[in-house]
Order: C-alpha cells, then structure tokens, then sequence
C-alpha cells in the first residue's frame, strides 16, 4: 500500500505537469483521472485503464445525447446515471464508471457541448490514465523475498504441526489445540494472493513457481486435516505409533529443507515392508487402533507424493527448489 502511495503521487505529479505544459484546460482534473487509473499489477492495470478511457468515452456519448435533448439540469444528472452505468457495466467496463462520471461532470460544469470541450476531455484522459500507465508499467516491486519469507513461516508451520503429530502418537493423553493448522491456512491464503499478483506483474512468460507452491501446500494441508482425523482412533499407546511417530518427527525436520530429501520416504517404505510381517492384531482394539495407523501411513504417503510431484531440478535457483520441499 506504502508503494502504490508513491506511485500515485508520481502519477498525479506527471500528468499535471503534462497538461500545464500543453496547455490543457484544468490540468488538475489530468491528476484525479491519474489517481484513479493507479493499479496494485501490471496486468490490471492495462485492463482497468483500458476499461476506464472506453467507458468514458461512452459516457460522454450518452452524455452529449442527454445534454443536447433535455438540457444542463441536475435532474439529466441523474437520468444520466440510471441510463449510463447500467450500459457501461453491459460492455464490461464497470471499473471505469467512476472515471466517467468525472469527465461527464466536466462537461456539465462547462454548460455546453464543444467539439473543443470533448477534445479537453480526451486529451486529459489520455494524459492522466497514460501517466497512470506508465507509472505502473516502469516498476513494481519484486516479490520473490516476500515470497520466501511467507514459504518459511509455512515451512515452520508444517514442521511444528508434525512435531505435535509424533507427540500425540507417542503419548495419546498428550492435548494438542492445533492452532499451527489455522497458521498454515492463513498463511497459505496470503501466500497464494502474493503469488496471483506477482504473475500479474510479469508481462511475457510468468513465473508460475509460487502459485504451484502455494497449491502443493493447500492439497497437502487438506491431507494433514485427514491425518488428523485418523489419529483421534488411535486412544491407546502402541508399539505400531511409536514407529510412525519417528516418520512425523523426521518429516518434521525434512519439511524446511529447500529440496526433497527422500529420508522421510525410505522410513516409509521400510515401515511398511514391517507391517507386513507383523502378526495380526489379537482383540478389537488392537484391530481398530492399527487399522486407523495404517491409514495414517497410507495419508502420509499421500503427503510425500504431492512433495515430490513438485520436485524442482537442484540445478534452478533456491526459490524455485523451494517448490520440492517435503
């Protein structure tokens, strides 16, 4: 917010200057047209602008009709707005009521309909929507330290919530209120909205790196949900979740690394090869238990394939390696 602030005031100081200079009747009005036409994306920027001149120019087409027929009078104001925002929202170009509204007023504080005073209105949006433009197609702040910032408290999120996971197997009286899960989706949504817009602001080719991040770690955070649900079966302590419980402490180091380890899967794989030879459960409970363990296994390499699927090459940079953490 602080630097599209800047970007507006650079904006509105560009497009008065520009219509002072060319002589052009109210140039202040060139600085409230740049103000509107300020975006927080390159991208959305092009569209609203876009949006913006050509709903003005087709407000000044209902304008110029009204004026001419039925006169200067408030009451033509407001007929205007019940005929004219309905049509501008039809062709798409609702972002830009607002900025017709401000050059339709313009001719109405003239009192008559020139040829000369539509130019003057032309000619301001060309320059205040075009200062706008060019402010927001020079620069916009790179996001990739954001980026990572938000992909550690992520990463920490995850290896705190299996941290707690391999606690509660290996003490199911351990009381654990899961506020890490409620952090990782949080900071999942901001993640996933800091991405959409940095691809906005890449021209030619985005960068989709972050956003598959962002969406590896939703379907993942939706797997752990799943697991735990699974562990609420598992009441009693058992030799079975001691044994996952040192899967989830070894993931809960694995997740912050930058790539995919592997070390978390090997455990996996051998763990079930284990299970295997295992003798079958004697009573009940001890069926319901490892049962509910078992699919917590199978969850879990649900988990690691989501991981490694996103596995970047080790030879890109950290931030794309970031995509392969486990």
């Amino acid at each position: 917010m602080g630097f599209r602030v800047i970007k507006t005031a650079i904006a509105t100081l560009m497009s008065i200057l520009i219509a002072d200079t060319l002589g052009v009747k109210g140039p202040l009005s060139a600085g409230l047209l740049a103000i509107l036409g300020v975006d927080v994306t390159r991208k959305r920027s092009i569209r609203t602008i876009s949006a913006r001149f050509f709903a003005s120019l087709l407000g000044l087409g209902f304008a110029c009709i009204l004026f001419e027929i039925l006169g200067f009078h408030y009451w033509v104001l407001a007929l205007y707005i019940l005929v004219s925002f309905p049509a501008i929202a039809r062709a798409n170009f609702k972002e830009g009521i607002v900025t017709s509204s401000v050059v339709v007023f313009r001719i109405y504080g003239d009192g008559s309909i020139t040829l000369a005073g539509l130019w003057t209105q032309i000619e301001l949006l060309v320059i205040g929507l075009g200062s706008a433009l060019i402010v927001n197609l020079a620069y916009m702040p790179q996001a990739s330290d954001q980026m990572v910032a938000i992909r550690k408290r992520v990463d920490k999120q995850f290896a705190i919530i299996f941290a707690r996971i391999a606690e509660t197997l290996r003490d199911p009286d351990y009381v654990w209120d899961g506020k890490e899960l409620i952090e990782a989706g949080k900071e999942i949504r901001i993640g996933k909205e800091a991405a959409h817009r940095a691809m906005e602001n890449q021209m030619l080719h985005p960068d989709e790196v972050w956003s598959i991040y962002f969406y590896m770690r939703r379907e993942q955070l939706e797997s752990i949900q799943n697991m735990m649900q699974l562990i609420s079966h598992v009441y009693q302590k058992m030799p079975q979740a001691d044994d996952v419980a040192e899967l989830f402490e070894q993931l809960s180091h694995d997740v912050t690394e930058e790539v995919y380890t592997g070390r978390t899967e090997f455990l996996l794989k051998k763990l079930e090869q284990e299970f295997k030879t295992m003798e079958l459960p004697t009573t009940r409970e001890e069926f319901e238990i490892r049962s509910a363990i078992l699919q917590l296994i199978r969850e879990l390499s649900l988990y690691l394939k989501l991981a490694k699927k996103n596995k970047a090459p080790t030879s890109v940079e950290a931030r794309r390696a970031a995509i392969g953490s486990n």
